[in-house]
């Protein structure tokens, strides 16, 4: 089998692959560590590789095949790790020079379970610090790159692990989702990406902040690999208090059925959305492919209300908070375009994240009459393509109107606030070849229908074999 080949086989096929001994772990890891190699000093997707430690990892799992072990869920198969989520033995700098040889000495919860489940950890993506804008950069690895087109963002802030699946460097990659953080660079890099239900998938121990908007999930190149991770990934944690009781969801079964007679919503917009014409185009296509495979679609007017300022005072608040007894320290070292709002933390009171927490309550007054009609929601993922890597904020305009620097997460961070399933999908290409995504939001603790439905559409509009020049 050819390298490429096998580096972006599905991790469906490559864990089948290697429980029936037709492939080994070995050679998978070492195939993909190779395109590592030739292919991430151009993207920038890995920052900290754990190849010898994967390697040693890859022979025990061929020896435990060999002695008649059983094999977990993700036996032998490779994945990468976010440079936010502890894992111990390898640094984990979070993208900030204050942590930039931090090496924790215990896992992430999730990290726990893909390693339980028999998962080889390739290394570390790329992240910007702390996570908080949509572009990948940091003061330690400097800017991650798209693989459609190396002068463009592969969004932010999981756009390491985003670029790594689209440029096959490994098959499975987990991402965490604060605002839009895996679905903005699915959307960027032509992927999928999963935002699971809040707490379904236990996230500490963690670095302080994004306490009630952070979603750990997956980013792949299909849905059946993602629901495959998340069956691995999820459940709860007593680290975690904010995770969910386990619950028989069968995401990998929900991949197999289809949206007939289901009713799907579709918004442009959500009411207060400047979207790129060409994007709007692309997106409303795709919503309607969706009555193509038997389902009810229904353009809707949302009046819901603009939520990114209140998201911006509540990630500020946190992370300042979180970093205080180090706020000197960090300022001198931070990533540069931070200064100019990390300073808002100082003159926000007590009333304005009081109020920040009302605004939730009122979108989510909004969002839940929705899905007492429609199974499922349908939007733009992004309200544009990647933008230039020179521009690390995003545009400032979309349309001839204006936004700020968070208009390009629109569409995503209200499902943060309400904590609901989200997905984007790859439904087409711009006339310049960037990627396009629409997202698909389901009802609260309804990965399934998300699933479901991303899967239906992925059957009648395959992307998969679609790849990056490289």
């Amino acid at each position: 089998m050819k390298n490429e080949e096998l580096c972006f086989m599905p991790a469906t096929e490559m864990a089948a692959a290697i429980r029936e001994k037709r492939l080994s772990p070995v050679e998978a890891v070492d195939a993909i560590l190779d395109r590592i190699e030739e292919i991430n000093p151009r993207i920038n997707a890995y920052v900290t590789l754990a190849a010898e430690a994967a390697r040693t990892a890859a022979r025990a799992a061929e020896d435990a095949l060999a002695k008649g072990k059983a094999p977990g869920l993700l036996h032998g198969v490779p994945v990468s790790l976010k440079d936010l989520t502890y894992t111990r033995g390898i640094r984990t700098t979070f993208g900030s020079k204050l942590y930039e040889n931090f090496v924790p000495d215990e896992d992430c919860a999730l990290v726990e379970k893909l390693k339980a489940a028999g998962a080889i950890i390739l290394g570390k993506t790329n992240t910007p610090e702390f996570g908080i804008i949509a572009n990948t950069d940091n003061p330690v690895f400097g800017p991650s790159r798209n693989p459609w087109n190396l002068n463009r963002t592969p969004g932010g802030s999981s756009g390491g692990a985003a670029a790594a699946a689209a440029a096959g460097l490994g098959p499975l990659h987990s991402g965490n989702d604060g605002g839009g953080s895996i679905r903005i660079p699915g959307s960027f890099c032509g992927v999928y990406g999963l935002k699971p239900q809040f707490g379904r998938v236990a996230r500490q121990p963690a670095i302080h902040g994004w306490e009630t908007l952070a979603h750990e999930g997956p980013l792949t190149r299909t849905v059946a690999d993602a629901a495959l991770m998340l069956s691995a990934m999820a459940g709860p944690d007593n680290r975690d208090r904010l995770s969910l009781p386990a619950q028989k969801i069968d995401f990998i079964n929900a991949t197999r059925g289809d949206v007939k007679g289901l009713k799907a919503a579709w918004s442009p917009d959500l009411g207060y959305a400047a979207v790129d014409p060409e994007v709007r185009a692309i997106t409303a296509k795709a919503a309607r492919q969706f009555e193509n495979l038997g389902c009810e679609v229904e353009e809707i007017s949302a009046d819901f209300p603009n939520t990114e300022a209140d998201w911006l005072v509540i990630v500020i608040s946190e992370i300042a908070a979180a970093l205080e007894e180090r706020r000197e320290e960090w300022e001198k070292v931070m990533y540069p375009y931070y200064r100019g709002f990390i300073p808002m933390a100082d003159t926000l009171t007590a009333k304005d994240l009081a109020m920040a927490q009302f605004q939730r309550e009122e979108l989510w007054a909004k969002i839940h009459r929705i899905f007492e009609t429609y199974d499922f929601l349908l939007t733009p993922t992004t309200p544009i393509t990647a933008f230039d890597i020179e521009t690390p904020l995003g545009p400032t305009e979309i349309d001839g109107q204006d936004i700020a620097p968070t208009g390009v997460a629109c569409f995503t961070l209200p499902f943060n606030f309400t904590g609901q399933p989200a997905a984007t999908v790859p439904c087409g290409f711009t006339g310049e070849g960037l990627p396009v995504g629409l997202q698909i939001v389901g009802r609260r603790y309804d990965e399934a229908t998300v699933i479901r439905a991303s899967a239906a559409f992925e059957r009648a509009c395959p992307w998969a074999d679609k790849k990056p020049l490289l």
